[in-house]
Order: structure tokens, then sequence, then C-alpha cells
């Protein structure tokens, strides 16, 4: 009787189904104890700020007043905001495919290179450096300065080598000394010379410590008789260091100028030339009679080249892109090497052995089978380049700021550069959250198709 009664009171045995059931319902609540901390920073971070700013863009600028879609009208009707729109357009375009391009020759190049290890640690060692930093260093080697920027001292060098460049750029004839300037910046004498006959051609401008280190005394060159048959004379300062001295006149502590093309003109036809020495003296020899002018030509005066205004309205854009690139390259090389490094291998040997040469390999067997890849690495590019905002924002000076702009930079300077209308600058964060999206949702469905 007691065992019968104790039996009906137990508990009904636990099946496996209902433990399962309950470890399962453990399971979640443990799995959302440890998401949830997640979750509450996702929502604090992400979700809010991008409801918020939603929100923010029916507003107007004091926030208090609702305008509808004003200020999504007014985005597409401000000059600066459609500049800012066709350079975002130019860096989608141009920076992902270059940067595919270069990492996926870099990736095939670097194969081949015996210490492949250390190219690639050379190459991916911009991406250590934060953005700030590397906008500054390239906002130093963009300076239109060749004593300062890199680039242009190079460019300056290399113009320097081919070209040439004037002694005297800052050179010039004094008022009333028998020298008249011309429309191209030459100098031409105002009365005639004829064989027999010396000129004395006298500049100031130039100071004495920027004289060549050959320039020697004119004055003996200028005591000297020319011949009959020659058309000769000197090229001086005109300055003597201390004062005195006559203008006009060669005196004793007087240098002369070497280096100096002068012309022999005559019926406006350049019959000779010749170099002065290191005296500044000339001559012109065998010269038929006749009256001739001299002429300076404004090569002598030319300003020394500057370089290229890298910085400049019409290269700051082309010029921020280098220096993405730049940051970029090795991280493109290292995720193609990686899908290089799987493709396989007997592929490639079988087509080299029907006799197909290294460009045909990479043409039709290496590109096609990277094509996954490649995707992935250019549209994780589109959506970087999408947001872009550091580079931009240092490495473009204040007057081109406008000319360099990005959506990323111009949502900055609406809502905090000075604009002060933060519902204009949400309504511009939307339309970069809208133009990002879709990129996103492909590279997901990217990740998780080559996944299965």
């Amino acid at each position: 009787m007691t065992a019968t009664l104790l039996k009906e009171a137990s508990p009904p045995p636990v099946g496996m189904a209902d433990r399962r059931r309950r470890a399962r319902r453990r399971g979640r609540i443990i799995a959302i104890a440890f998401v949830f901390p997640a979750l509450l920073m996702l929502g604090a971070l992400v979700v809010y700020p991008v409801l918020f700013s939603v929100g923010r863009s029916f507003f107007d600028a004091s926030g208090t007043r609702f305008v509808g879609g004003h200020n999504y009208s007014a985005m597409f009707h401000d000059p600066a905001t459609i500049k800012a729109i066709r350079n975002t357009t130019i860096w989608v375009v141009v920076a992902p495919a270059l940067l595919t391009a270069l990492g996926l020759i870099l990736a095939v190049l670097v194969e081949k290179v015996r210490w492949a290890t250390a190219f690639k640690l050379l190459l991916f060692m911009p991406m250590a450096v934060s953005f700030l930093a590397a906008g500054i260093i390239f906002r130093l080697a963009y300076d239109e300065d060749p004593d300062k920027g890199v680039l242009n001292a190079a460019v300056v060098s290399v113009h320097d080598a081919f070209k040439g460049t004037s002694s005297y750029p800052t050179a010039r004839a004094r008022d009333g000394q028998g020298l008249t300037k011309g429309a191209d910046g030459s100098y031409r004498t105002t009365a005639a010379a004829s064989p027999g006959h010396a000129v004395d051609l006298g500049l100031v401008g130039v100071l004495a410590d920027d004289l060549p280190g050959d320039a020697r005394p004119a004055y003996p060159a200028a005591a000297r008789k020319a011949a009959p048959d020659e058309l000769r004379g000197v090229v001086y300062l005109d300055f003597t260091r201390g004062g005195g001295g006559e203008q006009g006149k060669v005196d004793r502590q007087e240098s002369g100028l070497p280096g100096i093309e002068v012309e022999a003109v005559r019926d406006g036809r350049t019959v000779a030339s010749a170099t002065t020495a290191a005296d500044g003296s000339f001559r012109f020899g065998g010269l038929d009679s006749g009256s001739y002018a001299l002429r300076l030509p404004a090569s002598n005066f030319a300003p020394p080249y500057d370089g290229i205004s890298w910085l400049g309205p019409a290269l700051v854009t082309p010029a921020i892109i280098g220096a993405y690139l730049w940051i970029w390259t090795g991280f493109a090389m290292v995720l193609i090497g990686a899908g290089l490094a799987s493709l396989p291998r007997d592929a490639l040997e079988a087509a080299r052995m029907d006799g197909a040469n290294e460009w045909q390999v990479f043409r039709r067997i290496t590109v096609p089978l990277l094509g996954p890849v490649l995707t992935v690495v250019f549209v994780t590019l589109v959506i970087n380049v999408m947001k872009v905002f550091d580079l931009v924002y240092i490495i473009a000076p204040g007057p081109v700021q406008e000319d360099a702009t990005v959506l990323a930079t111009q949502m900055w300077l609406v809502s905090f550069g000075g604009g002060n209308d933060q519902g204009l600058g949400s309504a511009l964060g939307v339309l970069l959250l809208l133009l990002v999206i879709p990129a996103m949702v492909f590279n997901v469905r990217r990740f998780r198709g080559s996944q299965r």
C-alpha cells in the first residue's frame, strides 16, 4: 500500500526530448547573455546614430522646425555638394580599379622574386601608418617649394638637367641706359652698332653674392678695342659694392656677367649669337658692314622653374588618390596573393606545356580563376573610398579644400566645419549610407557564396 502511494506521488521520468529542449533553452540564454553587451554597443554606436541622422535630416539647421525633404532638395542644388558627388565618383571609378590592377600585377610578380616575404612586408608597411600621419607625409611631399617638397625637387632637377635654368632671373636694365625691354621680356639696344665698335651693356638687380663663382672684373674687357671686322662688347653688373662709380660706365670694381646669351639682329633677323665669357665679354666676327642691334633674349632672365602645383585645383584630387594608392596597394596585393596561392597549379602547368606564354597564362587562366577574389577586393575598396575623409581633409590646403571635397568631408564641413547646418549634414550622411549599402550587400553575398 505504502509503495503504491510513493509510486503515484513521484514525478514522471524526464524524457530525452525534454532534456534536449531544456539544454537548448539554457544555451540560448547563455548566448544572449554573452551577445547582449555587443548588441547594446551596436545599437548605441550604429543603429541609434543612423536612425537619429535619418530623423534629423528632415529638420532645419536649428533642429526645431520640420522641413520635410527640403534638405535633400537643397543638397542637389548646392554647387559644393555637386562637386563633392563628382569627386566621389572619380574616387570610386579610379582608385579601386587602379588598386586592384596594381595588387594583381604585384601579386603575380612577387611570386617570381626571391625575397618575396620581405617585398610583401615592404609594400604592406604603409597600412601600419595612420591616415593622419600619411596625410602629413604627403602634404609635405607635395609642397610646391622644391626646397621642401620631394616630388617637386625631383621634377625641378630633371627639368633643369634637360632645359637648364637662368642664372639671372632678377636682372634688369636701368631706364635710359641704352636698353629697352620688349614684350617678351628680352632687352634690345636703342642705338645701332656696327663692326669695329664695342658696346657696354649694363644690368642691375643681381646681388653680388649671387654672381657665379667664376665671374671676373669687366673693366679689362671693356677697355679692349674692337677690330675693324668685329662687333664686341661686355655685359656687366652696373653696380659698385660700397657705393661710388658712374652709372652706364664700366668701373674697375664692377663684375662681368658670364653665361649670358647675346644676339646680333639685323632687319628683324638674328644673324649671330654669342655667350659672354667669365668677364662678361662677347664678340661677333665676320659680320657684314652695316648697322646691327644687340638683343639679350628673355631666356637670360627667365624665372627658375618651380615644379608642378600638385595641390592646385586641377591636380589636388589625383594627388590625394596617389597617396591613397601608396597606403592600400599592399592590402590589395596580399589579398590577391592569397587567392593566387590557392589556384590549381596543374592548370597553369598544363597551359605552359601546351605552348602558352606567360602573358597568355596570365590573361586566359590566372585572371579568370582569380575573378571572385578580384571582385571582393574591388567592392571592398569601393566601400572604403566612399568613406574617405582623413586624406582629403589633411592633404588639401584650405584654398582648394572645396575643389578636393568628397561626400564625407562635405558632410563634416556642412555640419561642424563652419556650416553649422546639421540638417543638411544629416541628409548628406543618409545619401552616403544609401550609396554604401548596395556595395556592402553585394560583398556579404559574395562572402556567403564563397563559404558554400
